[in-house]
Order: structure tokens, then sequence, then C-alpha cells
């Protein structure tokens, strides 16, 4: 695997653990587990991040909740079918970790940079507030021919820079992952609680 490829999609989060290992899924043999991790923003809110970590990296017999932990991987997205739809279903795919000893005070606790393509236009809109947001869907590409559809957030100027992006040209983004709650409505009587994963974008460059 060339590490020119790995280049393209580099993430690295610093925080507590808040659940156990779930399993995943199995390649050839090697089990991969998911595990929630919680990552303090510099106001007093935080991300809780799904991360995937192969049992190989980690014993995931044991229960680390509280333990502090750092990241190193990949963001990555794959498609989960569901009632007769395919969902987006974001986490972060560990290639390293590291226990700390506590948290880390004033660290850089949650940064990723990505290099892709604008798969579909970009959705420019104001706030009630009057604040500018542009959503972007960046197609990373993979080894083996595979890509990760990642959603990206852009506020301010960023935001009327990016509006202005189209589909196909070549971007690179920095910035961070972030939780946010939403309602999901499922019929006319039944809504239920989801999270949805993005980036939320510091710095942009677009090359076309």
């Amino acid at each position: 695997m060339s590490d020119k490829v790995i280049e393209n999609n580099q993430v690295s989060v610093i925080g507590e653990i808040v659940s156990g290992f779930t399993f995943s899924h199995e390649v050839f043999g090697e089990g991969f587990y998911m595990v929630n991790v919680l990552v303090r923003r510099l106001s007093d809110s935080a991300d809780v991040i799904p991360v995937m970590i192969s049992e190989r990296l980690i014993d995931v017999g044991e229960d680390y909740t509280g333990e502090f932990i750092r990241v190193s991987g990949q963001f990555r997205s794959y498609n989960r079918h569901e009632e007769k739809k395919n969902r987006l279903v974001l986490s972060v795919f560990a290639r390293e970790v590291e226990f700390l000893e506590e948290e880390v005070e004033n660290a850089k606790t949650n940064q990723i940079f990505l290099d892709g393509y604008i798969c579909k236009a970009p959705v420019y809109r104001k706030t009630p507030l009057g604040r500018e947001i542009a959503d972007l869907l960046i197609a990373v590409n993979r080894p083996y021919g595979k890509s990760d559809y990642i959603p990206c957030i852009c506020w301010g100027r960023n935001a009327r820079f990016a509006s202005g992006f189209e589909v196909g040209g070549r971007v690179q983004i920095w910035g961070r992952i972030q939780s946010r709650e939403y309602v999901k409505k499922i019929n006319e009587t039944e809504s239920e609680k989801r999270v949805a994963y993005e980036v939320s974008v510091s710095k942009l460059e677009y090359t076309e």
C-alpha cells in the first residue's frame, strides 16, 4: 500500500474512551471493533467520535472506559442499507493507538486533513442569524479503487469561497471532526434521535 495514498486522509484525535467494544466485522481473520471516544472542544462542549480498532492493536476483551487515548488513522465511510435506502456511516479507522496517563492540556485534540474531490454541488445557505454555511461532500480515494465520502461544513468566508466550487474540483481541507445530534422522522408518528458526523473546516484550498 503506497504511503502517498494514505497521506490524503489523516486524522489524529485525543480523548476519553466512553464505551465498551462492539464487534463490527472481520477481514481475513482479523476482527474489527467499534468504541466511542469523547473529544473535548475548546468550548465546554465535546464530540463523541466512533473509532474502529483492530483486535491486533488493542485487547478488545478489556474495559478501558475512562482511559485517555490518542488515535491516528483515517476518517472512513461505508454505506449501511437501512429501510430501503443506504445510510452513510462514518468512523475513524485507527492505524496507531497510544494510551495516555491523563488528559493532555492545550493539546490539539482533534485534527483532520483531507485531499479529495467535490462529488456534489456545494449547498450554500444562511442561518436565521445571518451566519453563512456551505455543505460539501468530498470523495477521498483509498487504495484498491475505493473511496470514502466525507461531509464537510464551512463557515463564513470559507463558506462563500466553497459555494463556487465545481463538481470534480480537487480540494484540500484542514479541520476537526464533529458530532451533531438531529431528529430523524421515520413516519407520521415516530421519530428518533440520530448523530451525524462531519468535518468542521478551518482552512481549505481549491485546485480545479
